[in-house]
């Protein structure tokens, strides 16, 4: 069990040591990598210490078989740390990593070439700068950086370059009972769970993002409850081991649930990001970090998951290029017993406009919220464009709400009204790299969208406000 003692200082109270050893297997530098880089660096006390890798593979390309990433293997004074894919290709990028918690003085961290896991055909790989960032007990950041988790992967995934960790985000939060850290991870896919098709049309991505790990503090800053989320999404009492006070999950479903136990593989140690998420979806963790969305997009792709003209409820997508993303907010407490769609009016040569639907007419692909899980009513979805469609042939936004059907074993209560429509965040469409462009508008107000009834259009002029 852990405590916290103050703002940025955690102690043990029982069952973990600080400077843990790896629970990785420890397989021989020599076995299975090629050493790019040896780094020295100190550490001026006892610290979680972070490092910023500029890595670049002038072969790689995540979209293509055979080609798809250099996979790095960091050590840490001759300890296995993790592994990391480069999966950003040729571009010289920054990757930043968790390397734990190390005492005070000197230290070595070597970057070799995993040979076994990485694709065959490989260009160039370079490290060429290396940074470290140092979290001691008195920083502000240290008790969300000590406990950030590590994934072990998934094993169907090893040697196939897909549901790789992108990035991990933390939350913090007040809660009744205290505060609370929550972390959540940025996965490039999942193989399984919700097809491309309708992830795009209800979440406006084909990452998958879910929650991990989670530590409740009380207002004293005792440890109340740690969990995670497990098979089934069932959110589990976390009773597994640590790193330091890193708590070590293993990926176990095809939709990147995870495991408080099991038998180590490869893992991901990503820096945690802290974000705040109050006014916005989960998703804006993508759009601070665009290049999430290139490395998804290029996975789909090889993965076959793109078709010229797929059919609705097909599992498969147009071009990623061709969908335009809506955020937008509605009143919290209408998420229980409403869903959502949008269509977006387009202008064609002649001048007229023609309306895109995120549904494709599949019931299915309606947006549902949980105000449980999503307590600010904020939702993402996603609509393919025609070919050449640009940003001043977007004129109109269509928003419709619908009863929400009953999940499984539940008894829907009648709708107490209309729901309400209280923001549009951003609107945007995806440029030639598979980036989103900057948002074409934004809006603020309150619109009643009356459940199977017609809908609200706002014209998509630049940061509309009306009360």
């Amino acid at each position: 069990m852990i405590r916290l003692i103050s703002a940025g200082t955690l102690c043990l109270v029982a069952g973990a040591t600080l400077f843990a050893a790896s629970s990785a297997p420890q397989i021989p530098l020599s076995a299975l990598s090629s050493p790019l880089k040896e780094v020295a660096f100190a550490v001026p006390e006892d610290a979680e210490v972070t490092a910023t890798l500029r890595a670049s593979c002038s072969g790689c390309d995540w979209g293509v078989v055979g080609r798809e990433s250099a996979v790095l293997r960091l050590a840490v004074d001759g300890r296995y740390s993790q592994n990391l894919f480069l999966v950003r290709g040729a571009t010289a990028s920054d990757y930043h990593v968790l390397l734990g918690p190390l005492p005070k003085g000197p230290h070595q961290l070597t970057l070799s070439l995993d040979k076994k896991a990485s694709s065959k055909r490989l260009g160039e790989v370079a490290v060429t700068d290396v940074t470290f960032q140092f979290f001691g007990a008195s920083h502000p950041d240290h008790s969300a950086i000590a406990l950030a988790p590590v994934l072990h992967a998934r094993p169907n995934t090893l040697g196939r370059f897909s549901d790789v960790p992108l990035l991990l985000w933390y939350e913090k939060e007040k809660t009744t009972r205290g505060s609370r850290i929550r972390y959540s991870a940025v996965f490039s896919n999942e193989d399984g769970g919700t097809p491309a098709d309708r992830l795009l049309a209800t979440w406006g991505r084909l990452t998958d993002l879910e929650y991990v790990y989670g530590i409740e503090f009380d207002h004293e800053g005792r440890v109340i409850e740690e969990t995670f989320q497990g098979k089934d999404h069932e959110i589990v009492p976390f009773r597994g081991k640590r790193e330091g006070f890193h708590p070590v999950l293993f990926v176990i479903t095809d939709n990147n649930m995870v495991k408080d136990e099991g038998t180590p593989t490869p893992r991901f140690a990503p820096a945690p990001i802290l974000f705040d998420l109050t006014h916005a979806s989960r998703e804006l963790v993508m759009d601070e970090h665009p290049w999430t969305y290139a490395v998804t997009a290029q996975e789909a792709r090889r993965e076959g998951r793109v078709s010229k003209a797929p059919a609705p409820g097909s599992k498969k997508i147009f071009d990623p290029r061709r969908y335009a993303v809506l955020e937008a907010c509605a009143a919290p407490e209408d998420t229980a017993f409403a869903t959502f769609s949008f269509s977006l009016g387009v202008k064609d040569a002649s001048g007229k406009t023609k309306y895109f639907d995120s549904t494709a007419g599949v019931k299915e692909y309606r947006i549902s919220r949980s105000p449980d899980n999503f307590p600010n009513g904020c939702f993402r979805g996603a609509v393919a464009l025609p070919t050449g469609t640009a940003a001043g042939d977007v004129n109109a936004l269509r928003v419709r709400a619908y009863p929400r059907p009953p999940r499984k074993g539940e008894v829907l209560k009648a709708a107490p009204g209309p729901a309400r429509l209280l923001r549009v965040n951003r609107l945007f469409l995806m440029n030639r790299y598979d980036q989103p462009e900057p948002s074409l508008f934004s809006w603020t107000g309150e619109a009643a969208l009356p459940l199977d009834g017609e809908p609200v259009t706002i014209e998509t002029r630049p940061s509309i406000s009306k009360r």
